[in-house]
């Protein structure tokens, strides 16, 4: 048998703590974006009928585990245990202690078996016991980081938002964030409203049943077609178009006619608006900028229109590319990096306006809860960087090389406007306004971001 042991030190009481734990949405705030885990089915809490199956995926290999909870003592502990999966034996007891009122640790014990005895210690002893290593410095990092942001508006009452695009990966991963954070959470679905969940049916095309908006503190808007999922025909860009402003309308139209309408609502656009500027400096204020993409976000924060005029505050995040473990961008450049096959794409020379899966998180709550954050606001971080940079950061950290380029011509004759919009155009923003809020960034420069969602010593 193994024993596997870990502290966390954290600025709330363990009351706090504990309370964290158990509200829907901790479990996928603790899985770290280098883990693959999809839940298939839950039911009860901490508690003794706590049950919880999820799918684990380990390169080609995927298992079923099914845990089951016991021990539990709010706010002092609680423990689960394997009940099927890939371990012989498998429990964990998660302690919560008390350091004065607004100082706790917890204190994580796990014990467990490998299968297959000494083979399977040979075999896989080394490579588990580093996974946990990684594992638990991310649920350090990750329930510390999340508790800090939840008491900047701590004083506040919990709010009931409304989310459109909760199944995305931003939407998913706020979901989780503002849930574990006791805010209500309904996501806002185009088909049937589940029964018996908090789900909200509307219709991004047109007229649908408002009545169950009513009573919403919030919407965050971010449905909408992925831009790369396809090249950019004449009927594509238009569907692109149609689920950006046609459905930004259609939603702002609705939450206008209600008669208690939100206090709030923050819509997704890009920095896409302002186009190819090269290595001009851009913040809120700097102006539309010309093509498709810009031309689409242009739209897409007009079409919010109807809300303004109610005087529903609105904030039109302007997300760069969202840097994030789990999915967009980086997964797909891991792949050829790791084969030794990465690069900048064309020259390398064009900025890159991004930000971490986390800080876009944290910049939808901050324009919740800020109320003088209020139209264009620039979700970027603070440190802009080259195409060329952001390779060869990648590269060192997977020590690889980044010599490969991608030649713009490849781009251009494989992916068309899209590959040069995406790839090879040049946006240098800055959040400025961000900035002047007071809002702080949990990962500030490229590396810190590529550390925390790839697992590389953060």
């Amino acid at each position: 048998m193994h024993a596997f042991r870990h502290s966390t030190r954290l600025d709330v009481s363990a009351e706090e703590a504990f309370a964290w734990h158990e509200r829907r949405g901790a479990f996928e705030r603790l899985v770290p974006p280098f883990q693959r885990v999809e839940i298939i089915s839950r039911s009860g809490g901490l508690d003794d009928r706590g049950r919880l199956v999820f799918l684990v995926r380990k390169g080609p290999v995927t298992f079923q585990w099914e845990a089951g909870h016991y021990g539990y003592d709010p706010p002092r502990r609680f423990c689960d245990e394997q009940l099927k999966g890939p371990f012989r034996h498998w429990r964990h007891q998660h302690a919560f202690i008390s350091d004065g009122p607004d100082k706790s640790s917890i204190e994580d014990e796990i014990e467990y078996t490998i299968p297959f005895g000494a083979a399977g210690d040979l075999i896989a002893g080394r490579a588990i016991a580093a996974d946990l290593e990684r594992t638990f410095a991310y649920r350090s990092y990750r329930v510390a980081a999340d508790l800090k942001r939840h008491a900047l508006y701590g004083a506040r009452p919990p709010l009931k938002i409304g989310i459109t695009g909760a199944s995305g990966l931003i939407g998913s991963a706020l979901s989780a964030f503002l849930s574990a954070g006791g805010h209500a959470v309904a996501p806002m679905v185009r088909g049937p409203a589940r029964e018996e969940s908090d789900e909200i049916s509307w219709n991004p095309h047109g007229h649908f049943d408002t009545r169950p908006l009513e009573g919403l503190d919030a919407v965050v808007h971010l449905a909408g077609e992925n831009i790369s999922a396809s090249r950019w025909t004449k009927g594509f860009k238009e569907r692109i178009l149609q689920s950006r402003a046609g459905a930004t309308r259609a939603l702002c139209e609705a939450l206008a006619s209600l008669d208690r309408p939100p206090k709030v609502v923050v819509c997704a656009s890009a920095t896409g608006f302002y186009g190819d500027r090269g290595d001009e400096e851009l913040d809120e204020s700097s102006a539309q900028g010309d093509g498709f993409l810009a031309d689409v976000c242009g739209r897409w924060e007009e079409a919010a229109e109807p809300a303004r005029r109610k005087e529903i505050r609105v904030v039109h995040l302007r997300l760069g590319v969202v840097v994030a473990g789990r999915g967009g961008a980086l997964p797909r450049m891991v792949v050829p990096f790791r084969l030794g096959l990465g690069g900048p794409a064309g020259d390398g020379r064009q900025w890159m306006s991004w930000i971490s899966l986390d800080d876009a998180v944290g910049a939808f709550y901050a324009a919740l809860m800020d109320e003088s954050l209020e139209g264009a606001v620039n979700a970027v971080a603070p440190s802009p960087i080259t195409n060329g940079e952001f390779a060869r950061t990648l590269g060192k950290l997977l020590h690889r090389p980044a010599l490969v380029p991608l030649p713009a011509l490849a781009v251009k004759l494989a992916l068309g406007e899209m590959g040069k919009a995406l790839l090879l155009n040049s946006c240098r923003a800055v959040p400025a306004r961000l900035l002047r809020s007071g809002f702080s960034f949990l990962a500030p420069t490229t590396e810190q971001a590529l550390r925390i969602e790839l697992g590389i010593g953060f």
